[in-house]
């Protein structure tokens, strides 16, 4: 038997709505866990568990590589296959993940996911405090998506200066797979900076965004296997699988999308190959990263972009780590995120420089 490797995990059948309410605590080491609420149908109840154990562990690896005072969290409503989530029901949903959260004191907080918005962080912060990314109207920060699209650029920052020895983006030939809320604006910002830019969606009507931003637009199959300097996942998980990657012809790939990777085993035959994977757990920080900074350790907004911004050298450091103790950029993550959660007084929190590994 596997062993659980979580503080706690809360499942309830919500009063209201009759549907199993998950919270998976991952880790409190660093600090007050967070993660996202995702409501989605799941086949079966226990699809919904193993995300929540998934994604929980995954928020820990990501505010820890951030250097967030935090600990990874998770909440998941599984919604039976033929369920319409209608008003009354949706109501009934957040008010039952409402109470949920408040029955852990403090312990976990939320924000919006996969099928939840900030407005719906509103519903839930009518019952507790412990909820972030509420719209600004509310005292919130509102929609993550353009601190991810920022964080992303920084990163990719850090992948050109490592391939051609310059930040500068310009010229660079980046293929993007993922036109939605990030996507989109991270292309807007990529077309900005000069770059050679490949876009590509699975919804055909996105190809006029292509023609404004002055990129080719190409298929998601095309755009995945396409003659670039970096790939861009920034649509679904999973599509960086071991049939995949010999027919790859990208120098480096890094992108907000997550759970990029099939199995951990590809991170290796990228490797091999002579790809350089950025994790999109460090890649994608972006969002919460300005989430928390406002919301919950209450600093200012510049102080939020220059920690949105510095993805940038954590991402370089990184990289410079793996090359020096010849590893995979993945395993230099994992060393950091081990790092943290061993010494969190000394390496955490409100400090302006994270914790890094020694090259």
């Amino acid at each position: 038997m596997s062993i659980l490797d979580h503080e706690q995990v809360l499942i309830r059948t919500g009063p209201r709505s009759r549907l199993p309410v998950i919270v998976a605590v991952h880790s409190s080491t660093l600090g007050q866990a967070v993660g996202g609420c995702r409501l989605w149908h799941y086949a079966d109840w226990r699809d919904g568990l193993a995300d929540a154990l998934r994604l929980s562990a995954g928020m820990t690896a990501k505010c820890a590589v951030a250097g967030l005072a935090n600990g990874g969290g998770k909440t998941v409503v599984a919604v039976p296959p033929g369920v319409e989530l209608d008003a009354a029901l949706r109501r009934a949903v957040l008010d039952d993940v409402a109470d949920t959260i408040a029955s852990l004191d403090g312990g976990y907080a939320t924000g919006p996911d996969v099928g939840t918005t900030p407005q719906d962080m509103a519903v839930i912060g009518e019952r507790t405090p412990h909820v972030f990314c509420k719209p600004a109207e509310h005292g919130g920060s509102g929609d993550s998506s353009p601190a991810t699209a920022l964080g992303t650029l920084a990163a990719l920052r850090a992948v050109s200066r490592r391939l051609h020895g310059t930040r500068a983006l310009a010229g660079v030939r980046l293929s993007l797979v993922g036109l939605g809320s990030v996507g989109m604006r991270l292309a807007r910002l990529l077309a900005e900076e000069g770059a050679d830019l490949l876009v590509s969606d699975i919804d055909p009507a996105k190809r006029a965004a292509s023609e404004e931003l002055g990129a080719t637009w190409v298929s998601p199959e095309e755009a995945l296997t396409a003659d670039a300097d970096i790939l861009v996942p920034a649509a679904l998980g999973g599509i960086l699988t071991g049939d995949v990657v010999p027919r790859l012809r990208c120098s480096a790939i890094a992108g907000p999308a997550n759970n990029q990777l099939a199995t951990e085993a590809v991170a290796g035959l990228l490797h091999r190959r002579g790809i350089v994977w950025v994790p999109d757990y460090v890649v994608s920080a972006g969002g919460v990263i300005n989430a928390l900074t406002l919301e919950l350790h209450h600093e200012t907004p510049a102080a939020a972009r220059e920690r949105v911004e510095a993805i940038e050298h954590t991402v370089a450091d990184l990289l410079d780590t793996a090359e020096h103790r010849q590893m995979t950029p993945a395993q230099a993550a994992k060393d950091l995120v081990r790092l943290r959660l061993d010494a969190p007084s000394a390496t955490a929190s409100t400090e302006r420089e994270p914790a890094r590994l020694k090259p």
